[in-house]
């Protein structure tokens, strides 16, 4: 087998923006063109989805870039049929970088008679030939135990942490951070220790998926600067909802920062309409136009954290150095 030479990118449909932002990174960090593969995924008529790679990648170290959002069972049906492809052409090694995991809300039963579809999906991807999956904030982080094969989940945090002492430097001593539910409460945690700050948590009663009945707020954050932290946006209705009850309760600002922007339905109007005053997230998933348009919807990148990582697997370096502020802060210098 001929040996492993370079790093090698493949993208799907689902976020081609990010993709080419990892690409351009990696050129910059190794100092040569490290272009995405050339490839074709078109769907028949009746939307069965081909893919042809024109490229040679016998022997190849391939990255698949892409996030199952929405639609999701037409990106994830992308990536498996990629990796299919790419296994069939004798590829070396398949890493599906994953920068959303979708169905990753449904990992255990709720109730009687109830799928685990992301373990379902885990088997999917292993059965496609797929080697290694390189991730960010997992909804939940025991499906890294759903996959036989290795898996790297990166964390926002880091990135948020970064974004934070940018913004809110003059007053850093005013800012509070605050989970929007019980659940949430270590990643809000690791946020507030990474910039020292105090942590307050919104209690959650739900009636039914989707609605709220009622909330309340563990610890003071009269004259605070709230900051909101959680790894998916989907309605932003409980999310407007917690940012309405903080400002009740005598919070001056409220702000969130959110890994992944699913944004779906009514969720863009809900924001532009809130009284939080910026929502952060992450590139993870192509916003819409009316995300884009939204004036309080500001993103961070992920792509120079992404293109460190898989240049590190491919190095076979540590990952988890990037969950250091210390090794994020250079990549990052002068983008935050």
């Amino acid at each position: 087998m001929p040996a492993v030479i370079e790093p090698k990118l493949i993208s799907g449909n689902a976020n081609l923006p990010l993709a080419q932002a990892i690409s351009r990174r990696m050129s910059l960090y190794r100092g040569m063109s490290v272009g995405l593969v050339d490839a074709r995924i078109e769907r028949f008529n009746d939307q069965e989805i081909f893919v042809e790679v024109f490229e040679n990648v016998r022997g190849e170290d391939m990255f698949i870039i892409q996030s199952t959002s929405n639609p999701a069972n037409d990106n994830l049906m992308e990536l498996l049929v990629m990796a299919d492809a790419l296994r069939r052409s004798s590829a070396a090694r398949i890493t599906a970088v994953i920068p959303y995991f979708g169905y990753a809300r449904q990992d255990r039963r709720t109730k009687a008679r109830t799928p685990i579809t992301a373990k379902l999906v885990a088997n999917m991807m292993v059965s496609a030939g797929i080697e290694r999956i390189l991730t960010m904030d997992l909804h939940a982080a025991q499906i890294q135990g759903f996959f036989d094969i290795p898996v790297d989940n990166l964390y926002a945090s880091p990135i948020f942490a970064l974004d934070v002492l940018s913004q809110f430097k003059d007053g850093l001593e005013d800012v509070m951070v605050v989970s929007p539910d019980v659940g949430g409460v270590a990643r809000a945690r690791e946020l507030a220790k990474r910039i020292n700050a105090p942590l307050s948590i919104v209690d959650k009663r739900r009636e039914k998926p989707g609605e709220v009945a009622e909330m309340t707020v563990i610890g003071d954050v009269s004259g605070k600067k709230c900051i909101i932290v959680d790894d998916i946006c989907d309605t932003a209705g409980t999310l407007c909802k917690a940012a309405e009850v903080l400002m009740e309760h005598g919070a001056t600002e409220v702000h969130s920062y959110i890994t992944h922007g699913v944004l779906s339905g009514p969720a863009v109007e809900r924001i532009s309409k809130s009284v939080m005053k910026s929502l952060v997230i992450t590139d993870s998933i192509e916003l819409t136009d009316a995300a884009k348009a939204a004036p309080n919807i500001r993103v961070v990148p992920t792509a120079p954290m992404f293109a460190q990582a898989i240049l590190n697997i491919w190095n076979g370096t540590s990952v988890s150095s990037l969950f250091e502020t210390e090794t994020l802060g250079p990549i990052y210098e002068g983008i935050l």
